[in-house]
């Protein structure tokens, strides 16, 4: 069968004008005419030009389509190698520029606007990782705790979260050292260590009761993205993240049988 240039753009995607052009450069040219004059593709030209979209779509010019295509000798092999080089590259930078605009997009979340400079300074390695705070507050917007935790997060200065990064981390350089030192995640220490979470957490956004620290704590070892928040990856060791939890959980039922005691 043979089909006309506005069939061929109909059911093949490409405007009239591009295919007029393939055929003025030779890349595509319909091999009949109709008794009128009209251009007609057959059943070969259109395999050409699927071969075409295809090298289109993988960014390949049509000069270079048009060499490729015109010689039976080419190494289509090696042509798609080298494409597949160039959009691995083209990937690893836009994936770059994702994570530029994540940064920034970060900045604004908390609130406060700050330099590229001031920035590293009061967060170092800890981000937040935008599919995990989306996740998070689509789970939990409509929570008191939530919203709470948020307005005060936006209302923090730069000094305030310079304090509370410097907290974080010193407690931080605590949990390590008690981890590394074999402490265990049951004992006095560890569970001081727990207190000392819960309470910043308290402190800096919301009020944190034992059931709540619990559940924060659990999402630390089923969501690496979420312990990330607290402990960047650089400074975690295999295993921190349950022995966190374990302390987070021996210090709740240590405080619910101390203050259950105390009524």
């Amino acid at each position: 069968m043979s089909y006309s240039v506005g069939q061929v753009s109909g059911f093949a995607g490409v405007t009239v004008r591009a295919l007029h052009h393939y055929d003025r450069t030779g890349l595509l040219s319909p091999s009949e005419r109709s008794p009128a004059g009209y251009r007609l593709y057959g059943d070969a030209d259109l395999a050409r030009l699927q071969q075409i979209l295809f090298y289109r779509e993988l960014g390949f010019s049509l000069e270079e389509i048009k060499a490729i295509l015109a010689d039976p000798q080419a190494n289509v092999l090696e042509h798609l190698r080298a494409r597949h080089r160039l959009l691995t590259e083209q990937m690893q930078k836009l994936q770059r520029l994702v994570e530029v605009a994540e940064q920034a997009m970060e900045v604004q979340q908390t609130g406060v606007i700050l330099t590229p400079e001031e920035r590293f300074a009061v967060f170092g390695e800890i981000s937040f990782d935008l599919t995990y705070a989306t996740e998070a507050h689509l789970k939990w917007q409509h929570s008191e705790g939530h919203q709470r935790s948020m307005a005060r997060a936006a209302a923090h200065s730069k000094e305030d979260w310079s304090r509370l990064m410097a907290e974080a981390a010193a407690w931080r350089q605590r949990l390590t050292t008690a981890f590394d030192a074999g402490e265990p995640p049951e004992g006095d220490r560890a569970m001081e260590l727990a207190e000392e979470h819960r309470q910043h957490i308290t402190r800096w956004f919301t009020p944190c009761p034992p059931d709540m620290h619990c559940r924060i704590a659990q999402d630390f070892t089923t969501d690496p993205r979420a312990f990330a928040l607290t402990v960047p990856p650089s400074e975690q060791r295999p295993g921190l993240a349950a022995y966190l939890l374990t302390a987070v959980r021996a210090n709740a039922a240590h405080r619910g049988s101390v203050e259950g005691g105390a009524r």
